[in-house]
């Protein structure tokens, strides 16, 4: 499978395209969101296929993401007539199959951050001079989203419940406002009310509602504009609207720095400040530059022209010009116009694009700093005509910087732990043997999705003296570090009391009294099989560890309890009594620990017996053992597994 196959192996809507927009590869989540067949998109501009009023944002993002990642929210065609708003991310690819440059677009995982997927609205009803609001059926409440300062004082309360909207409007009208609820038309028409405000007596206002699916597979809420065709103007709703948009900003500010809070990689750093930084400040574009290798690696909303963005991207941090100058000094920089950006760096400003900056250019540029550290990188926004931010906002958005700066600065932090622990779990897991005749073994790992990605969960296989494989897996108590070493020690005791007894119940045996002397702090369970590849003859035991499985070829499968005895190094003086049975040709046994067949919605009982038919539908399928454990744990993963997994498949071919 090549690199694009895996760009379009997707759930979401993915695809490549040509530098000029064409496509030339999607995956069928992508032809559903464009509304039609996969085949009639392929050699089509993509522009040309999103909806009329998306089409400039579209070529906007492709012209930006052929030299750097860009992301802006797009309107798809529905597939239940309302329209779908997506998180759409483009950045540039190499073609696998040459050497020319492709654009990779796909949708992103906005579920938690659903209120990203509401700026664009939440602008174009601003600059329309109307009104938003959102509905929800489930919770019967009407929530204000912003728009119009003077709309805005006309609801005043950020959430309501139907009732007291309803309560408010004339007896006359409620009718027609239940009505545009209940529409199931992606668009209703304007819809005149009358409502009676709180300070000011009646308004008389026309209502459209809409129907809007947030993100790909995400809910569906009804939406409404509200136009105001009073014709008053009064000076107490000039203050209320003054007092409603302070306290829309105010909300802003803190989702925004919320957002910034719970990032946890930084590509969801990145989707918090492309998606909200510009919106927020009343900026018309934003960049993101963060330092890898003393050079810039730019990232924008689509909103800054492609000159600025071009020379920035690779930019030595050395480079005389006020991006590099800000990371460097840990240093803010307002540039109000182009006159005062040649006056403060000439050398800059000789650069040819940089030079090419319009006679109105105004930008604020802030580091990511965090106190006593060398900053990461720097945002830069830049403002259309005639508009200039106040002090107060300049100083707001370096407050925010400041703390996207901690973000990102704990985000790579984590990120070097996690690195760390999985190079030191690689170095912890044996190397299977290969061409044992007669058996196929593979074996897989997947840490907890809690701390380090490191844990107690081991497997083992090694051929004895006489010819046949030792098969263990194990679980330790814990997922941390110390449940690691633990591991590790009992698994090299293993592999060293093996080598002089032959039976599998006296390894348990030994085992367990040397960990019962050795006072060890954690337990262990444990199973162990001694399987002879020859004539398929297997010797078994387990210390307190969960069934085993075996699958045949016909799908069946079937769970066996071994005998044994408890947890390594709890109970002293312990035998652990085996079974012998023979594993039929073209079968497979199936080793896992707990994590694989339980879970927070998962018992024991249904765990082994889902495991058991992935198992037979595997081998009945024709998969190998390769195969067949990578099917078993990747249902594992899927049920939210709280436990380190391992999985281990002995097929006898």
């Amino acid at each position: 499978m090549d690199a694009s196959d895996e760009l379009l192996r997707r759930a979401d809507p993915a695809a490549l395209l040509t530098l000029d927009g064409v496509i030339s590869g999607l995956n069928a989540a992508m032809a559903t969101a464009l509304g039609r067949p996969a085949e009639q998109c392929l050699g089509r501009d993509f522009s040309d296929l999103c909806p009329a009023s998306q089409r400039m944002s579209a070529e906007s993002l492709v012209v930006h993401a052929a030299r750097t990642v860009a992301m802006r929210v797009l309107e798809f065609p529905g597939r239940g007539g309302a329209p779908v708003a997506c998180l759409i991310e483009a950045r540039p690819v190499k073609d696998p199959a040459g050497d020319r440059q492709l654009v990779w677009v796909h949708a992103l995982d906005a579920r938690n951050d659903l209120a990203s997927l509401l700026i664009p609205f939440r602008t174009a009803t601003t600059a329309a001079d109307l009104g938003l609001w959102m509905y929800s059926s489930q919770g019967n409440q009407l929530e204000w989203l912003g728009g119009a300062p003077a709309l805005a004082a006309t609801f005043p309360d950020p959430t309501t419940y139907l009732s007291t909207v309803i309560s408010a409007v004339h007896p006359d009208d409620q009718e027609a406002l239940r009505q545009l609820l209940r529409s199931t038309s992606a668009q209703s028409s304007w819809v005149g009310l009358r409502y009676l405000t709180r300070h000011d007596g009646w308004h008389q206002l026309a209502v459209q509602t809409g129907r809007i699916q947030l993100g790909y597979d995400g809910p569906e809420r009804i939406f409404g504009m509200v136009r105001d065709d009073t014709k008053q103007e009064k000076h107490k709703e000039k203050a209320q609207a003054a007092l409603t948009a302070e306290r829309q900003r105010a909300k802003d500010i803190a989702e925004f720095s919320s957002a910034l809070i719970t990032a946890a990689t930084e590509q969801e750093l990145q989707q918090v400040v492309l998606t909200r930084l510009a919106a927020t400040f009343g900026a018309s574009g934003a960049l993101l530059a963060l330092v890898d290798e003393g050079r810039l690696r730019v990232s924008t909303d689509a909103g800054i022209a492609m000159c600025e963005v071009d020379v920035m991207h690779g930019m030595s941090l050395d480079h005389p010009s006020p991006l590099p100058e800000a990371i460097r000094t840990g240093k803010s920089h307002f540039i109000p116009d182009r006159e005062d950006y040649i006056r403060r760096w000439p050398h800059a400003a000789q650069y040819p694009r940089l030079g090419r900056l319009g006679p109105d250019y105004a930008s604020s540029i802030m580091p990511l700093s965090e106190a006593g550290n060398q900053p990461l990188g720097a945002w830069l926004v830049t403002y259309g005509s005639g508009y200039r931010p106040s002090l107060d906002k300049r100083t707001l958005m370096g407050t925010l910087a400041d703390l996207a700066g901690q973000a990102l600065r704990r985000i790579r932090l984590q990120q070097a732990r996690v690195e760390l622990a999985t190079a030191l779990q690689q170095t912890m897991l044996p190397t299977l043997p290969e061409h044992l005749p007669g058996l196929e073994v593979a074996a897989r790992y997947r840490p907890s999705r809690d701390g380090l990605d490191i844990g107690g969960d081991w497997y083992d296989a090694f051929v004895m003296p006489d010819g046949t494989v030792a098969m263990e897996i194990g679980d330790m108590q814990g997922h941390d570090v110390d449940a690691a070493a633990a591991m590790g020690q009992v698994r090299s005791f293993m592999r060293g009391i093996a080598a002089l007894e032959p039976d599998p119940g006296a390894v348990l045996t030994r085992t367990n009294e040397l960990l019962v002397t050795m006072g060890a702090a954690r337990f262990a369970s444990c199973t162990m099989l001694h399987v002879d590849p020859s004539d398929g003859r297997v010797t078994g035991t387990s210390a307190g560890h969960v069934p085993l499985l075996c699958a045949r070829r016909d799908g069946s499968h079937s769970i066996r309890e071994l005998p044994g005895g408890p947890v390594l190094g709890v109970v002293p003086d312990t035998d652990y009594r085996e079974e012998t049975f023979t594993l039929d040709e073209d079968s497979a046994l199936v080793m896992v620990t707990d994590g694989v067949v339980e879970g927070p919605g998962l018992t024991l009982e249904a765990g082994l017996e889902r495991a058991g038919t992935l198992a037979g539908a595997a081998l009945h399928d024709g998969l190998n053992a390769e195969e067949t454990a990578d099917r078993i744990l990747d249902a594992a993963v899927a049920v939210d597994h709280l436990d380190d997994v391992a999985v281990l498949v002995i097929r006898r071919t």
